[in-house]
């Protein structure tokens, strides 16, 4: 068997992304397992996830909810294959060749160590609300092939990628980072410190869950919270250093500006976040509001 597709699973229904793999694997005959483990969920998507025990491979309920880099690492413990595909659980397959794209890619290049395919959202966001998740997706995430492929590093993002698992049992998913946000920037540097190279194809997935953008800011919130963790951490800080945020962030700091650029922020923070929450957010804005959500919680 060549290619375990690995779904972490967290209050989401994963039955439509599911049937849609097991159809493809059945109609072209694709050498793959499909491997679920449920990372937590409340109990109503258990229930509604409950008839796929009998359509995967293995399906792995966790009582406790462990976090999106343990969770990834677990797999290896299941997984029988030379190969290990992960995609996010909200992901919708948008191409009848989706699994083929990767294995004809591997039957031309039996050295691919590390292959992202990239991600897609609707082409208009489906209310007010959802605009400005909808619209950093598709200005900052949703790169196409070729801009993916000038920086392949910062490009790469978790929803849809395939590793080989000797690879990824070198390199795993860093334990300790159990906050939201940044951990695949994390995995992808120290893919970079191994001069493992990552492959970027077109061969996306469908982002099915788009949050509102309230749900966002919470998520952008925590996400400053785990950043500011990984900068007071010698070895995490260092993998840092290309985030534009952390260079902006740091040049405020070098300048003494701090308390003046945070009172500034104090005053604009309303304005900043009823511009993000309108129907035209400014993702410039969105910057100057993670920067100062990082001086006002930085020590």
């Amino acid at each position: 068997m060549k290619i375990s597709v690995c779904i972490p699973v967290y209050n989401f229904d994963v039955r439509e992304l599911v049937y849609d793999l097991k159809k493809e694997i059945e109609s072209h005959s694709i050498d793959a397992e499909i491997i679920l483990i449920d990372d937590g969920s409340d109990e109503n998507f258990k229930q509604i996830n409950n008839e796929l025990d009998h359509q995967v491979n293995q399906f792995i309920l966790l009582e406790k909810n462990i976090g999106r880099s343990r969770i990834r690492n677990l797999f290896l413990d299941y997984s029988k294959t030379e190969y290990l595909l992960f995609l996010d659980c909200d992901g919708k397959i948008i191409s009848p060749n989706f699994l083929k794209n990767y294995v004809n890619l591997l039957d031309e290049n039996s050295n691919a160590a590390v292959v992202y395919g990239g991600r897609k959202v609707s082409e208009k966001p489906s209310s007010e609300k959802h605009i400005l998740r909808w619209k950093f997706a598709v200005e900052r995430e949703n790169l196409p092939l070729e801009k993916r492929k000038m920086k392949p590093y910062l490009s790469f993002q978790t929803n849809n990628f395939l590793i080989k698992k000797n690879i990824f049992e070198s390199i795993k998913f860093n334990p300790d980072l159990q906050k939201y946000g940044y951990e695949d920037l994390v995995f992808s540097m120290d893919l970079k410190s191994a001069k493992i190279p990552v492959i970027h194809i077109d061969n996306p997935i469908y982002n099915n869950d788009v949050e509102e953008g309230s749900v966002y800011l919470k998520k952008v919130d925590e996400s400053v919270e785990s950043l500011l963790l990984m900068l007071n951490n010698q070895v995490l800080s260092s993998k840092l250093s290309e985030i534009k945020l952390v260079k902006a962030y740091e040049s405020v700091h070098k300048k003494g500006l701090k308390f003046p650029v945070l009172i500034l922020f104090n005053f604009f923070e309303k304005f900043l976040k009823k511009n993000l929450l309108s129907g035209n957010p400014n993702l410039k804005f969105l910057d100057l509001y993670k920067l100062g959500l990082m001086l006002r919680k930085s020590r």
